[in-house]
């Protein structure tokens, strides 16, 4: 090796000619290459499926996600995506098959607003990393970078609640909270690990008391709903500067623009790569926003919590904003005074895009049951809404507003195995899953003591459930 380098070395520089760098051009004096601007992912996913065997559930009520049931029929996968879907499919042999008489299959369940993670079990100040509670304006936080994977509350919400994808934001401190990521309900070392390849972010943002009480109480603004207003806007207007500048340097070059790392998620926001998820409770204040959006020209695609969604549901439709609800939480701050429990079924009515949400390290673990309870209130005021199209609360309508339910979110020939095979009909508060595939491959079987997860962080603790 040290022979051939001596023999390449004098070829470059014969002649008493020096090696130039790319970026001082060459002897004849070509402009200075531009330098690379910055990287949009630069933590992109490292997220390896799981492996898996063909698998034929058969004899099982289908709730497919898109809004059908199927009574009797068969679900199929293969390679970590499903393959058919039907009262009869055509099997190959050695397919491995489960007979799941007087059982329900679904889709898994999306979880649009979670935590875990960033404010995970045990609930200590140690572990209390989901609110950047310093400045009205921290998008310059990722989620991410909060996220603890060792989390017990990541397998209590695929055991007990067949949850596979989940969106882990930031909490509501701030106006401009910071960015969410998208993961896989997945064991791993890493967030990165769990990240949902190719899943946009989010960008968390609130209105209403929590940004107002919080900072108000320091003496700053904003203190007020029109203080919360009027900081928005001067981010936005600061982030279009910063993007016309960026937008400029990458079409003609010149001299790079100085980075500032919170207005790179703004500008991702304005430019359409970054989804805004807004925490707001209050019909006027959604209302709001939703012109502010137009001012500036960005897209709100949810409202979380959204209490009085059903007063605006032709609103949310116009502009193509769905509303991530509860069932029936309200009324434990003013904001939430007005919630009904009839609120997703109005939006499901009005041609509205709205889903279920969890917000609780324990409500995820029910949201079949919190589905439930949205159904009885519809039912009790004459709403009548099918079970099967209600899933597409848990599971097809969060999956659209991360931008990937044409991946996940219900079980289509193509789309990846994310299954859940339930001991009884999954609107039943005597159900829960009995087994969980996430593409295709078995993570939670209640009969296999081996499939039951236990987090590292619980291994050898009393009460852990350990059995490996």
């Amino acid at each position: 090796m040290v022979a051939a380098l001596a023999l390449v070395l004098p070829a470059c520089t014969q002649a008493g000619t020096r090696p130039q760098s790319a970026s001082r051009g060459d002897a004849r004096g070509t402009s200075k290459a531009a330098p690379k601007p910055y990287s949009r992912d630069p933590y992109p996913s490292t997220y390896r499926v799981y492996p898996g065997v063909p698998t034929l559930l058969t004899n099982v009520t289908v709730f497919d996600g898109e809004g059908n049931r199927i009574e009797r029929g068969q679900v199929l996968f293969a390679d970590g995506k499903i393959v058919a879907v039907g009262q009869t499919v055509s099997a190959p042999a050695g397919v491995t098959t489960i007979d799941g008489t007087g059982k329900f299959v679904t889709p898994g369940i999306v979880d649009i607003h979670s935590h875990l993670g960033d404010y995970p079990s045990p609930q200590v100040r140690a572990l209390s990393d989901g609110n950047e509670a310093t400045a009205p304006v921290t998008a310059d936080v990722w989620a991410e970078h909060s996220v603890w994977p060792q989390d017990p509350g990541f397998s209590r919400a695929l055991a007990n609640g067949g949850v596979t994808t989940l969106q882990i934001l930031p909490g509501s401190a701030n106006l401009f909270g910071g960015r969410s990521v998208v993961l896989k309900n997945v064991y791993a070392r890493t967030t990165q690990a769990m990240k949902f390849p190719g899943a946009p972010y989010g960008l968390k943002m609130a209105c209403g008391e929590n940004p107002k009480r919080v900072y108000g109480g320091k003496g700053r603004e904003p203190s007020t709903r029109m203080g919360n207003i009027a900081v928005d806007r001067a981010t936005w207007a600061k982030a279009a500067a910063y993007k016309r500048k960026w937008d400029r340097y990458d079409a003609d070059g010149g001299d790079m623009p100085d980075r500032d790392i919170a207005m790179d998620t703004l500008r991702g926001v304005l430019s359409g790569e970054i989804l805004v998820q807004n925490h707001c409770y209050r019909a006027d204040e959604m209302a709001n926003v939703l012109d502010m959006a137009k001012e500036f020209g960005y897209h709100v695609e949810a409202f979380h919590h959204a209490v009085e969604a059903y007063k605006i549901a032709d609103l949310l439709r116009a502009n193509n904003t769905c509303a991530a609800v509860w069932a029936d939480w309200y009324g434990f701050k003013m904001e939430s005074y007005d919630g009904i429990g009839e609120n997703l079924a109005i939006l499901e009515k009005s041609g509205a895009c709205g889903m279920i949400h969890s917000d609780d390290e324990n409500g995820i673990q029910r949201l079949n049951q919190e589905v439930a309870k949205v159904l009885a209130s519809a039912r009790h005021s004459g709403i009548e809404i099918s079970d099967a199209a209600a899933w597409k609360w848990l599971s097809l309508n969060p999956a659209k507003s991360l931008r990937i339910a044409d991946r996940t979110g219900s079980l289509v020939p193509g789309k990846m195995a994310d299954v859940v095979l339930w001991n009884g009909n999954p609107f039943s508060v005597y159900t829960r899953p009995e087994k969980v595939w996430i593409d295709g491959a078995l993570l939670y079987d209640a009969d296999n003591p081996r499939l039951r997860p236990v987090s590292d962080f619980e291994l050898g603790q009393p009460g852990s459930g350990d059995v490996k």
